[in-house]
């Protein structure tokens, strides 16, 4: 035998001989564990039989990788929400339990990035640099722990700004009928935040991928998405990743909210996070409530738009400022849904089809939007002017609906109407191109000092365009104090007067 072959015996022998004393000296030690079967698996539900210890909305995972939620909690057997493909589950597959409640990542590489509600991405970024993990549901802030809703959200549209005001903080809704512009408000309200220092969350809930894509290409356009988290449910998503979707992204909105951060969420649409849950339920067997939806479909919405705030600053001073958005049916915003969600926000934004036919964009209905924070999250100068300018609209309403009829009117009526008409076409803006406070203050200013008499009400919107682009190289100062929080004195109105005529020799008519 050769020298290299006795070294490589002596070697093995060696080994051998470690294996052996290693085993000898291992203790055994028994261990228990659950284990459930699936009953039956189908339409994004699993009923289970066993694991008696699951607690109710842990986290179950399938033999076959797929994850689910247990819901309801029977005698018998265990109702599961699946968070992947059903088809993966089988009758008769082993389930154990996780210990752990649904939970999401969280962390800074989130920001810019297109994720599913469990922090997956869905774009074609490199792997997110995860910091920690957070359940998605937890209880709302303490109200010793909230301040006032006292700091102005500014969304960019005139009609919103100046009339519905929104605070860092405030839960608004966004109400209307389908294809009324409501995601537009929502996409207008997070490209407003460019250089603010506002991180923007865009919970898509059972939305079509391409409306997702034309959403997510037009903050990209803008420069929003580097400040803006999107988590996407789609319509061909499970039940139970449609359902968490408004839960992860507020979860993760709160990470940068108690880190000091001001944040901006939007929930589009809780409608279809209602009708999810209500076939979650159905599946489920729970007794159906009014309109099928389960009794407690008030409370899955309560819980998570009470999480929006302002904490003092023994918390950090950071918000979460909630746009829910909710679609009506024939503008009937007394359905059972929207009235919850009108019950447990701060106000509402309501977009008429009626307006939205006449070419009225934003289609903001004036009379029946209402901000319950109102003019206290106005800057000064915006404050006593939007007041009056909504006297006068709502008035020219009124007055507009009875001329109507075709009765004679007096010359002061008619100096009236054709002040309200511009004012209306003044109030009109393009869609994603949000106006500065400061601009829109100049613009109310205009508009209730009579310094659009003269200019046709077709010819306004240019007017307006033309106006700011001299105001911010003449009045430079002026904005710049504005935003400051001051009011216009008079001096500075008689500085806008002067702007004013002047732009208007482009658009006037004699009178």
């Amino acid at each position: 035998m050769s020298q290299a072959s006795m070294n490589v015996s002596e070697c093995a022998k060696r080994t051998v001989a470690a294996v052996r004393r290693a085993a000898g000296e291992l203790t055994l030690r028994p261990r228990t564990g659950e284990i459930g079967r699936v009953l039956s698996s189908g339409d994004g539900i699993a009923t289970i039989a066993g694991l008696p210890s699951a607690r109710a909305r842990e986290l179950l995972r399938f033999a076959g990788g797929v994850r689910g939620i247990v819901f309801d909690l029977d005698e018998g057997e265990i109702g599961c929400v699946l968070l992947g493909d059903d088809t993966k589950v089988f009758a008769g597959d082993i389930v154990r339990c996780s210990g752990q409640v649904i939970r999401a990542p969280m962390g800074r590489g989130l920001i810019g990035r297109v994720v599913d509600p469990l922090g997956h991405p869905l774009d074609d970024g490199p792997p997110i640099v995860v910091e920690r993990y957070d359940p998605i549901e937890r209880e709302a802030p303490a109200i010793l722990a909230r301040a006032p809703v006292v700091r102005p959200l500014a969304t960019g549209i005139k009609s919103i700004d100046a009339t519905i005001p929104i605070g860092r903080g405030q839960r608004e809704l966004i109400v209307g009928d389908r294809s009324t512009g409501k995601t537009s408000i929502a996409i207008d309200a997070i490209i407003n935040q460019v250089g603010s220092g506002v991180l923007c969350f865009y919970v898509a809930i059972g939305q079509r991928a391409a409306s997702v894509a034309r959403f997510i290409e037009a903050l990209r356009a803008r420069g929003a998405m580097a400040h803006t988290v999107v988590i996407v449910a789609e319509a061909d998503s499970p039940p139970g990743m449609q359902f968490i979707a408004p839960y992860a992204g507020c979860a993760m909105s709160e990470f940068f909210m108690e880190q000091g951060h001001d944040t901006l969420i939007v929930y589009d649409d809780l409608t279809k996070h209602a009708q999810t849950y209500r076939e979650i339920s159905l599946l489920l067997r729970r007794p159906p409530g009014r309109e099928a939806y389960p009794g407690d479909i008030f409370f899955i919405h309560s819980r998570l738009l009470e999480r929006a705030t302002q904490y003092d600053e023994a918390h950090g001073g950071g918000s979460q400022t909630a746009l829910p958005i909710v679609e009506t049916q024939a503008q009937n915003i007394s359905a059972y849904v929207p009235t919850n969600l009108i019950s447990i926000t701060d106000g509402q934004i309501y977009l008429s089809p009626e307006l939205y036919q006449a070419g009225f964009l934003p289609a903001v209905d004036v009379g029946l939007s209402v901000s319950r924070v109102g003019g206290k999250t106005q800057i000064r100068a915006m404050k006593k002017l939007a007041q009056q300018m909504r006297l006068e609209y709502t008035q020219f309403i009124e007055l507009e609906q009875f001329t109507k009829f075709g009765t004679t009117m007096d010359p002061e009526t008619q100096v009236a109407l054709e002040r309200g008409r511009r004012i209306r076409e003044l109030l009109k803006q393009a869609a994603h191109e949000p106006v500065a406070l400061a601009e829109q203050v100049l613009l109310l200013h205009v508009g209730t000092s009579g310094l659009l008499r003269g200019v046709d009400a077709e010819r306004v919107r240019e007017f307006d365009a033309a106006f700011r682009a001299a105001a911010r190289e003449g009045l430079a100062e002026l904005l710049a104090r504005i935003e400051a929080g001051e009011e216009v004195g008079e001096a500075d109105a008689g500085a806008i007067s002067d702007l004013a005529e002047k732009v208007k020799q482009r658009f006037g008519r004699s009178e």
